[in-house]
């Protein structure tokens, strides 16, 4: 039976496997959490329907098949543009080689829970306290892709996380309160950054330019961003261009270290 010659693996064969396993999960981890997931599994649907039936030699299905995938990757182009941004600036970030960034891009074959070098209990600790006051405040964490092409914009640093450091970097009249702070690891790297601002319309009116420049940056990047409202004291968790809701500052707490493992 010449159609079950597929089970004859080779080495060959196993790097393949491996490497299309590799690219899809690394779309998977783009689109989760947002709307494209289902587009996402939807393709990968019709894409096992095709391969299926050109496995048990079903040609006019498979032509079918073959034919929508064909003439449907220019629409996929259109609906992934942002996630495909993503993708290839991870790929060709510069902080890509470094030992931490490299096994972190593999976190599927190393053990959950592994802590992060932030710390994150100083930074929301910051916010916290500067919601009090009503300190409008932007924090851009760093992961795996690089951000020195917003870093330029503003003032570089090299200080290590406090709480007291950051409200300080934030207090109204500090001549680096304007602009949003980079975190790389633990360590706060620049400051009075300007971010690309997002022109999705669909953010609520309530939610300022510092909202939407975390929402900017996100779209753009995998960072993560905290933002502290100077009307209200509210702190808004940003990711992947979307508003993530939280209950309370543990919970936030979290969730920001499981995004960073």
């Amino acid at each position: 039976m010449d159609f079950l010659n597929f089970l004859e693996f080779k080495i060959t064969d196993v790097i393949d496997i491996v490497l299309v396993a590799a690219l899809l999960y690394y779309i998977y981890k783009l689109v989760k959490g947002t709307v494209a997931i289902n587009i996402f599994i939807g393709i990968v649907i019709v894409w096992a329907l095709w391969k299926l039936t050109e496995l048990i030699q079903m040609k006019m299905i498979s032509s079918m098949v073959g034919g929508f995938m064909n003439i449907g990757l220019i629409a996929l182009i259109i609906v992934f543009q942002q996630e495909i941004r993503k993708f290839l600036l991870m790929v060709g970030s510069t902080n890509f080689a470094s030992k931490r960034n490299f096994i972190r891009h593999f976190k599927f074959l190393k053990q959950e829970g592994m802590p992060t070098d932030m710390n994150v209990e100083a930074v929301v600790g910051a916010c916290e306290r500067m919601g009090v006051t009503k300190t409008g405040a932007l924090i851009v964490m760093e992961r795996t892709n690089s951000l020195d092409f917003i870093k330029s914009t503003g003032d570089s640093m090299n200080i290590e996380i406090t709480q007291p450091i950051l409200e300080s970097i934030f207090f109204k009249n500090s001549p680096l309160h304007d602009g949003a702070a980079i975190i790389q690891d633990n360590y706060i790297t620049a400051t009075r950054v300007i971010l690309p601002v997002s022109n999705d319309r669909s953010i609520p009116l309530r939610f300022g330019l510092r909202h939407r420049a975390a929402v900017g940056i996100s779209e753009k990047t995998d960072a993560l961003c905290l933002v502290v409202s100077e009307e209200t004291g509210a702190i808004t968790y940003i990711k992947n261009g979307d508003f993530v809701p939280f209950k309370s500052t543990d919970e936030l707490i979290a969730m920001i270290k499981k995004d960073l493992e």
